[in-house]
């Protein structure tokens, strides 16, 4: 009994926080949860980042749709990017039944069951409000860094981009690249060597092959107009935040394109939300699920770009939140960014994953509690190993924690339920469309006619120079000696006429 209440307390002093908090679930001890030992998340540290991880079948998702909706409901809004599909279940009501039941009465919380304000978002063909991006958005670097181009390529793309802002010309989807690449080496050829300096066609010729790699994995659908507004998504209605919800279960085998989308949005919304400090909540969070997608396929320069991010996103009030199955599927200088840590089981299958596994618990406070490499390969299903900041930033006592089930439903919507959702939209009819107002090929036609280059002399030929234009003098001189090259043929003629007449008169006498 001392060794109980003396393990309550200990959670209790860890968790208790004056600010508004979400609650997770109730810590254990031996296996069992232990009522009042509640482990409560300070809505102040959400912005420091997360992590949920764990082995399939152990709860990820579920985790991360408990932890979404009570954002939300605290007001904060977030983004969710669903590649598995099952998440659209946050804009309906949860089931109540007798095992949601018996979970919360041996975690003493109440559970309501409640829908989430949604909104289905879509950058491939999957039904939902439409997301663009213009490549004029991606800018020079980030554009170069998402085809993964080394540096001479790297510097034609950023003569592209000068050259489309220096003549206003319309730079917004990869076919408009595609045809200032084109006229770099061709029409524009002379024009662009002699402002910007030689463009390798062999170089523009690879860049051409990465767009077009870029484009088989679906990216003309997120190139262009109009080019979604990021603070839309940081609406409220009644004190509670939407949950945009990313569609991207046909985007699992187009690893590209997901890295490419996941970047350019945390680049936009880092450059256009203000400085924040500490607020009380954060302005937005963002889950990445099966974030090993963007870091197993982003090239190291993407990766650089990601985890810089990261780092100073944090200040403009929003926080990154990811989901993977294990935890070494982030890169480790995102690791030591992330505040939240959620840990469901771990499989000890190879001498691999034990090394894992001992490697993870190592990274995890020591407590007196719990022989923490043992309980990450003994958590059941809705049960994981927490440690957080406090409303200071010190890190919490470890807790192995009895989940809370989720108020919203466990599953995914039907096809009618998702065009409700779609119906009710605030946002949609405005992405709706496409918008082609001009493109760069209609811009090069009208404004920049073909100017073929002067024909390269043939091997072995001397090239001769250019002679001034002729005087009027030349060309009197030039006329005359015609005329006299004229008079002076029809004068040989003339004789030649008369010894052929001498000739034949001289035989017809005889």
């Amino acid at each position: 009994m001392e060794r109980k209440e003396s393990f309550i307390q200990h959670i209790q002093s860890g968790y208790s926080f004056k600010g508004d908090a979400l609650e997770l679930g109730t810590a254990l001890l031996d296996g069992v949860p232990q009522p009042g030992a509640n482990v409560r998340i300070p809505l102040k540290t959400l912005n420091r980042h997360g992590l949920i991880a764990g082995a399939t079948g152990t709860g990820k998702t579920v985790t991360l749709q408990i932890i979404a909706e009570q954002m939300a409901a605290k007001g904060i809004p977030v983004l969710l990017m669903d590649l598995k599909g099952d998440l659209s279940g946050l804009a309906a009501a949860g089931t109540f039944n007798e095992k949601i039941e018996e979970r919360h009465q041996a975690i003493g919380i109440p559970y309501e069951a409640k829908a989430s304000l949604v909104e289905l978002l879509t950058i491939s063909n999957e039904p939902g409000t439409r997301l663009r991006a213009t490549v004029k958005d991606f800018g020079p670097v980030l554009f170069s860094k998402m085809l993964d181009l080394n540096d001479t390529q790297s510097g034609i793309t950023a003569i592209i981009f000068k050259y489309a802002e220096e003549n206003k010309i319309p730079l917004v989807t990869l076919e408009d690249f595609k045809d200032l690449m084109r006229f770099a080496t061709e029409g524009g050829k002379v024009e662009i060597t002699k402002e910007y300096g030689k463009v390798s066609e062999a170089s523009v010729a690879t860049i051409l092959r990465k767009i077009i790699e870029l484009e088989t994995q679906g990216a003309e659908l997120f190139f262009g107009e109009p080019a979604f507004n990021v603070f839309d998504l940081v609406r409220h209605q009644d004190g509670r935040g939407y949950i945009s919800i990313l569609r991207l279960t046909d985007i699992q085998s187009k690893p590209k394109l997901f890295s490419t989308f996941m970047l350019e949005m945390l680049t936009k919304i880092y450059n256009t939300f203000p400085e924040a400090g500490d607020l009380d909540k954060p302005k937005l969070c963002v889950f990445i699920d099966e974030a090993h997608l963007i870091f197993n396929e982003a090239s190291k320069a993407l990766l650089d770009q990601i985890e810089s991010i990261i780092k100073l996103i944090r200040s403009k009030g929003i926080g990154i939140y990811f989901c993977t199955q294990n935890p070494y599927d982030i890169p480790e200088a995102v690791l030591s960014q992330l505040g939240l840590k959620v840990q469901h089981a771990l499989r000890a299958f190879t001498e691999k994953d034990r090394r894992a596994i001992k490697k993870t618990a190592d990274n995890y406070p020591i407590s007196e509690y719990y022989k923490t490499e043992e309980l990450l390969t003994s958590v059941g299903i809705g049960q994981a190993l927490v440690t957080a900041l406090n409303e200071k930033g010190i890190p919490t006592p470890l807790a192995a924690v009895h989940l809370r089930s989720p108020e919203s439903r466990m599953g995914v919507l039907n096809s009618e339920e998702i065009q409700s959702v779609l119906h009710n939209s605030q946002i949609k009819d405005r992405y709706e469309k496409s918008i082609v107002v001009d493109t760069a090929e209609q811009w090069l036609l009208r404004n920049k006619p073909l100017q073929p280059e002067p024909a390269k002399p043939q091997k072995g030929s001397t090239r001769t120079k250019e002679k001034p234009a002729p005087s009027a003098f030349d060309v009197f001189d030039k006329q005359t000696k015609a005329a006299s090259r004229t008079i002076n043929t029809v004068g040989r003629f003339i004789n030649i006429a008369k010894t052929v007449m001498k000739f034949f008169g001289g035989n017809t006498k005889k």
